[in-house]
C-alpha cells in the first residue's frame, strides 16, 4: 500500500451548466511529495481541489487516492483533509475551542485529540485561547492547517496555504509541510506565488481554462528550450558586455531600463547560450558575482503556456461526459471532510 500513489486522475471532467471547469484533467502525486497546482484565475484550480476532497463529484473520469477508488458521494476519502477558499472556522470561539468543536464532530475527546500538539506545531500556542474572530488572514491559515492537522491526513489538500501569512508565519507553514512530506505524506496545494510553489515543490501542474498545460518536475520547465531574462552581476561589467554581444545566442536587454551604471547585465537567452557565456567570462578572469532569472522559469513557462491554451480555446467535452461517465461506490462521510468545509 505504500507503494501507491497519494493521488492518481485520469480524464476528470466537472462542468456547471455549460461551463467546464475541468476538461479531461490528469493527476499524479506520489506519497511524500508536495504537488503545486498553478494557473490563472478561473483555470479550474479550486474544482479540482474540491474534488480531492470530496466536495464536488466528477462527471467523468477516474480518480484513485492512496489507493482506494473514489466513490459518487459528497465525501471526502479516509486519510484525506485539507480546506478550499480558506478555512471553516466559528469566530466566536478561541483557536483551542475551535480544535475542540471539531474533535467533538468526530466523536473524540478534545483531551486526547492532540489539539496542543498541532497548536504548537503551527505556532498559535501563545493564542491558542484567543477568539478568531480577532485573528489576522494568516493565523486564520495557520489554524485551518492545525485543524487538517488533526486528523493525522495521508493525503493534505490545501488551497492558498500561505494566503496573508507574514515571512515568519510562511516560513513556519514550509516547515510544517516539509516535515510532513518528509513523514510520507502526500500534499497538494495550489498558490499564485510562484515563490512558494518553487520553494516548496517538486513537481507542478498548470492548469488553464480547465486544461493541464503543464504537469512534471520542476526541472523540466527550466530544462524547456525557452529563452529566459537573467541578472548578471560581476567584477568587469563593461568586459561581460562585451562578451555578451560577442557570445551566439545572447541579447543584451537591459540597456533601456537604466541599470548599466548599477554593474548588472540584463541577457536574454538559452540555457545552452547562457553556459557558453558564463565559460567566457570565467576564462577572462572576470569574477561572477550573482547569476539569477529575472523572472523564474516556473513564472515564465505560466504565462507561455497558460495563454497557448487560452488562444486555442476550451474544447467540447459533452460526448466524453455522456461517454464515460464515473464508476462510483458508496463511501462513507469522513472526518476529514469536516477540516475540508
Amino acid at each position: 500500500m505504500d507503494t501507491l500513489p497519494a493521488v492518481r486522475a485520469r480524464g476528470i471532467t466537472k462542468c456547471f451548466g455549460d461551463v467546464i471547469a475541468l476538461d479531461g484533467v490528469d493527476l499524479d502525486v506520489a506519497r511524500g511529495q508536495i504537488h503545486g497546482l498553478v494557473g490563472p484565475n478561473g483555470a479550474g484550480k479550486t474544482t479540482l481541489l474540491g474534488v480531492l476532497l470530496g466536495l464536488a463529484v466528477a462527471d467523468s473520469g477516474r480518480l484513485e487516492i492512496l489507493g482506494t477508488r473514489v466513490g459518487r458521494q459528497l465525501a471526502a476519502p479516509d486519510g484525506v483533509a485539507g480546506f478550499v477558499d480558506g478555512p471553516g472556522l466559528y469566530p466566536s470561539l478561541t483557536a483551542r475551542q475551535n480544535l475542540a468543536a471539531l474533535a467533538a464532530l468526530r466523536g473524540h475527546d478534545a483531551r486526547t485529540a492532540g489539539i496542543d500538539a498541532v497548536l504548537d506545531e503551527v505556532g498559535l500556542t501563545d493564542v491558542a485561547d484567543d477568539r478568531v474572530r480577532g485573528f489576522s488572514l494568516g493565523m486564520r491559515q495557520r489554524l485551518g492547517l492545525a485543524a487538517a492537522l488533526l486528523t493525522r491526513p495521508r493525503l493534505l489538500v490545501l488551497d492558498e496555504p500561505a494566503n496573508g501569512l507574514d515571512p515568519a508565519g510562511k516560513r513556519h507553514v514550509h516547515r510544517v509541510l516539509t516535515r510532513l512530506a518528509a513523514d510520507g505524506t502526500g500534499v497538494v496545494l495550489s498558490s499564485h506565488r510562484m515563490d512558494d510553489v518553487e520553494a516548496l515543490c517538486s513537481e507542478v501542474t498548470i492548469l488553464a481554462t480547465g486544461r493541464v498545460a503543464f504537469s512534471g518536475p520542476l526541472g523540466k520547465l527550466a530544462a524547456e528550450n525557452r529563452e529566459l531574462d537573467y541578472r548578471l552581476l560581476t567584477s568587469d561589467p563593461a568586459a561581460a558586455r562585451r562578451l555578451a554581444a560577442e557570445t551566439e545566442g545572447i541579447r543584451t536587454v537591459n540597456d533601456a531600463e537604466g541599470r548599466r551604471d548599477t554593474g548588472v547585465l540584463v541577457v536574454r537567452a538559452r540555457v545552452p547560450a547562457l553556459d557558453e557565456l558564463v565559460r567566457r567570462v570565467v576564462h577572462a578572469g572576470i569574477a561572477v558575482r550573482e547569476l539569477a532569472p529575472v523572472t523564474s522559469p516556473l513564472e515564465t513557462a505560466f504565462l507561455a503556456l497558460t495563454e497557448s491554451v487560452v488562444e486555442s480555446g476550451p474544447g467540447c467535452v459533452a460526448e466524453r461526459v455522456a461517454q464515460e461517465p464515473v464508476e462510483r461506490e458508496p463511501t462513507r462521510p469522513t472526518d476529514a471532510q469536516e477540516a475540508g468545509r
